[in-house]
């Protein structure tokens, strides 16, 4: 299994030295969380099935530190380009949508699939015409997006020996055994094959080497580069590892791909780990190391060897591992955020047709602060509306906080709060990503005459620009105040401005909520040809009980009034 320290190939016979191997350590980057967050949201949704994705690993750390496959941000684009020198490593992230899935996913399957897919790809012959299908890894994660929560689980499978393989000659430094222009010939030859193949790095690659020559290949080419089985056969195997005594994991299904297609012909193969490591500026090949091993005398069978790979925890058990990116966020865009993930729930599971975005962005006006007006505006801020903005006169009064939850008993002291004023500033502090204002004016109304002096003229006529200043900067009006008259020049100059109006009124054991009619744009009322099939089918459904009415034959509250407004609080 995969560990913090080197595993064996096998139990190895009597006396003999076991090759053993580092295994990966995962580096799962901010960045690819962020990336998964994203995509989770907006385009996997409720998806669960494989995706692929892709990560890399390089021997750049200092010594000491295990080897690592990184995922970026960049790793679900196929098409990312790969950091100079990097090895890619292709994989499957499987991304499940609840934490109970996640626990009782079947890892052994996961794995016996993947290790199947590789021993399928070492018989067919795939792997050698293409060495990136024995770097597979999975990644098994769970991401809870309320808390930032990422909880995940690596394996990189690997293929295994019965009897696992014995090392004939113990590693040795590269600097010990070749001399400096055999170093400077390896680095070169290699530079050219990545440059002529396009790549960033060789995972696998052939070896012939002299006094003062080095040659590679690639491994499709074995016949061609090794005419005579009986030189020695020296294998090139990018390595990650620092260890001066181990391999890195990349070279075990290599292991099993030689010992398939060649082990018949081969005694004994060379493996040179090739750790090609840039630190400071300065590039470095010298710690890369060279040894020889014996392959098991054994044939493999057809059947896909055992498999191992799944990465241990940090306290070193078999186990899943989880990272905190909550800590590392704005608390306020890790409010927005949960509030939109709620949201997308609601839509992917009950209503995929709802157009979020339009709701989001839509600017609602609240006419009234009191019962009415802490209760739509909180309902609003739960579906997501993100600019509200209040509009009352009065002061909060000691009976106003058991009944319009946007107040409390400090909000009555010394007079009173203004409403308006103290709901937008509420609204903020409740969710900080909401645009809440707050206006203390009145509303002219029928039936309530003012003093016909030139100030309180001046301040109605003052109070009614102001009024259809704040109707036209809005998408819909709600109209939550207390009196009828009240709403009746609000819904004039709505109608007028073709804006949405929702109207609610509450009574000691009534309600009514109505939204009002909205006339036709004045190139549909002129009769325009291209209009004329929509209004025969919207007439049509019109006339049946069971159909919906079409907007514009809808009335308002006073439609069916027979005189004009009064003052009802009389």
């Amino acid at each position: 299994m995969a560990a913090a320290g080197p595993g064996r190939a096998g139990p190895g016979r009597a006396g003999s030295v076991p090759l053993q191997f580092a295994p990966f350590s995962s580096a799962l980057d901010a960045g690819f969380w962020h990336e998964l967050t994203q995509r989770k949201l907006n385009q996997y949704r409720l998806d669960e099935t494989p995706k692929l994705i892709k990560g890399y690993y390089y021997n750049g750390d200092p010594l000491g530190l295990p080897a690592r496959l990184t995922l970026e941000f960049s790793a679900f684009d196929m098409n990312a380009s790969i950091p100079a020198r990097c090895c890619p490593a292709f994989g499957t992230l499987y991304n499940t949508n609840t934490f109970e899935t996640f626990k009782s996913c079947d890892k052994k399957a996961l794995l016996d699939k993947e290790a199947n897919e590789i021993w399928e790809s070492i018989k067919s012959g795939a792997a050698l015409e293409n060495p990136m299908l024995l770097n597979r890894f999975l990644l098994l994660t769970f991401a809870d997006l309320k808390k930032y929560h990422f909880y995940y689980w690596f394996c990189y499978p690997a293929l295994c020996f019965p009897d696992g393989i014995e090392i004939t000659q113990k590693p040795v430094c590269l600097g010990d055994r070749f001399s400096q222009n055999q170093i400077q010939a390896l680095q070169k030859a290699y530079d050219d094959l990545c440059q002529e193949e396009g790549v960033t790095a060789l995972p696998y690659f052939l070896i012939k080497y002299h006094d003062n020559s080095v040659m590679i290949s690639l491994l499709k080419k074995w016949d061609g580069f090794f005419q005579d089985q009986g030189e020695k056969v020296t294998v090139g195997v990018y390595d990650p590892c620092n260890l001066s005594q181990y391999p890195g994991w990349p070279l075990r299904n290599f292991l099993i791909l030689a010992a398939h297609k060649w082990g018949s012909a081969l005694q004994r193969l060379e493996v040179l780990c090739f750790r090609d490591r840039t630190m400071q500026g300065v590039r470095d090949i010298t710690h890369s190391i060279i040894f020889e091993i014996k392959l098991p005398e054994t044939p493999l069978g057809p059947d896909c060897p055992k498999a191992v790979g799944w990465e241990k925890n940090q306290k070193g058990s078999m186990g899943p591992r989880m990272v905190n990116l909550s800590e590392c966020m704005d608390p306020k865009r890790l409010a927005e955020s949960s509030v939109d993930l709620n949201l997308k729930l609601m839509c992917w599971r009950l209503v995929p047709t709802l157009d979020l975005e339009k709701i989001v962005s839509a600017k609602c006006l609240l006419l009234g602060a009191g019962t009415l007006g802490c209760s739509v505006a909180r309902t609003l801020m739960g579906w997501g509306v993100r600019k509200i903005t209040f509009v009352d006169n009065a002061k909060i009064s000691y009976s106003n906080p058991v009944r319009q939850p946007l107040y409390e008993f400090e909000d009555c002291l010394s007079g009173g709060k203004p409403k308006a004023l103290a709901a937008a500033e509420r609204l903020q502090k409740i969710f900080p990503g909401v645009s809440s204002e707050g206006y203390n004016m009145s509303i002219p109304m029928p039936g309530h005459p003012v003093n016909f002096s030139e100030v309180t003229m001046a301040q109605a006529q003052k109070d009614v620009a102001q009024l259809e200043e704040l109707i036209e900067g809005h998408d819909v009006v709600f109209l939550l105040m207390d009196t009828r008259e009240s709403r009746w020049l609000p819904a004039l100059i709505a109608a007028s401005k073709r804006k949405l109006v929702i109207n609610a009124a509450l009574g000691f054991d009534t309600f009514v909520v109505m939204r009002h009619g909205l006339k036709k744009p004045k190139h549909q009322e002129s009769g325009d040809s291209r209009f004329s099939n929509t209004s025969a089918s919207s007439d049509l459904l019109g006339s049946s009980l069971f159909s919906n009415i079409p907007g514009y034959k809808l009335g308002c509250y006073f439609c069916n009034d027979v005189v004009a407004p009064g003052d009802v609080s009389r």
